[in-house]
């Protein structure tokens, strides 16, 4: 089944009182990089809940971050500009 990027939804939950988050989704994007974190840290990160269309995954809230936006210099941006100008006439 094919869903539009609008039903291409994550929900992430957690509250207060307890240690682990859950996640749904039903990105397929998302769904392969919680698929990767599940086989290299099984210990930490589990999938609980699979169907035909959507994952749930179950992992510790400290796992959950937020950041802030990054900001560049103009200088480093000429930096990376020239970097990738040079990866590109390899």
């Amino acid at each position: 089944m094919n869903l539009t990027k609008y039903e291409q939804e994550t929900i992430i939950n957690f509250n207060a009182g307890e240690k682990n988050a859950t996640v749904f989704t039903m990105d397929s994007t998302v769904i392969r990089q919680l698929d990767t974190l599940v086989n290299e840290y099984p210990n930490t990160f589990h999938c609980i809940k699979e169907t035909d269309i959507s994952k749930t995954y179950e992992m510790p809230k400290t796992s959950i971050t937020y950041r802030k936006p990054r900001r560049l210099s103009d200088e480093q941006r000429e930096q990376a500009r020239q970097r990738m100008k040079k990866i590109n006439q390899q």
